[in-house]
């Protein structure tokens, strides 16, 4: 532990890592129940593309381009999900994958090859003064979201339409979370690149969906196991140099979920038995 803060690409890695893991926790426990989760594999598709423009231009910060392209392609996103005459899932596979094929053609035919693997599948010395400060802002807004409007949040996430008819403007905050995710994943991307920071909002909120029952119990479940395992993750790629942080704080995420599957799994079948 002592030996990982005497590097400070470390820190940066620490600092920003655990910020995006209590942010993709909280907006993840949102999207995954109202089944809005394949939003993130597809902002995360165009905030590639965006990366990888960025790199032709050889601008020093990238995040500052990416960042807009990102919350733009989230509103546009979010008009289609909410637009019943076309097919949500076909239109974020079409924007996700056409986004990614741009961003490859321009990467190869200007001969930045060498950046893809890392705009891919993250590194963790991508991560720079930038980001923490952006992780802090974004961090402060999602929770002070969480704590100034817990109750509406609750009610859009479980019934939208109930909740517009009483008078909650589920525009504004489906808005408000998207603009969020947005940014989550813009700065996540960064160290878990882009395959991989959509199973950062995915994981924790199917995990602890397995064993919780009560909305808030799922959030604090969801943002302790996000926290462990980027945790896990960085110590593991800091001893064992040649391991992929973004894959290894995924495969811990995987573990985690297999785990508390069995243990749902074994706790049902011991209420069942324990009834008969």
């Amino acid at each position: 532990m002592l030996d990982i803060l005497k590097y400070p690409f470390m820190v940066n890695a620490l600092i920003v890592g655990v910020l995006i893991a209590v942010c993709c926790a909280l907006l993840g426990v949102v999207l995954v129940l109202k089944r809005y989760s394949m939003i993130g594999d597809g902002l995360s598709h165009v905030g590639f593309g965006a990366l990888s423009v960025a790199a032709v231009l050889n601008l020093s910060t990238p995040i500052y381009l990416s960042l807009p392209v990102v919350t733009i392609s989230a509103f546009f996103l979010l008009r289609i999900t909410e637009n019943s005459k076309v097919n949500a899932d076909a239109a974020i596979a079409v924007i996700s994958s056409s986004a990614l094929a741009i961003g490859v053609f321009i990467a190869s035919i200007n001969g930045t090859n060498i950046n893809l693997q890392q705009y891919m599948f993250g590194s963790i010395l991508s991560v720079g003064k930038s980001d923490i400060v952006i992780s802090i802002i974004l961090a402060v807004f999602v929770i002070a979201m969480y704590f100034l409007f817990y109750n509406k949040i609750f009610a859009i996430t479980f019934d939208e339409n109930f909740s517009s008819a009483t008078g909650i403007r589920t525009g504004f905050y489906n808005t408000i979370i998207s603009l969020l995710t947005a940014i989550t994943i813009v700065v996540g991307m960064r160290m878990l690149g882009t395959l991989l920071i959509s199973a950062m909002i995915i994981f924790p909120a199917l995990t602890s969906m397995r064993l919780c029952k009560r909305f808030a119990t799922v959030i604090i479940t969801s943002v302790i196991i996000s926290v462990f395992c980027v945790l896990s993750g960085l110590f593991t790629s800091f001893t064992f140099k040649d391991v992929p942080v973004g894959a290894t704080i995924v495969i811990f995420n995987l573990v985690v979920f297999l785990i508390f599957l069995l243990i749902s799994l074994f706790y049902k079948k011991f209420s069942k038995k324990t009834k008969d």
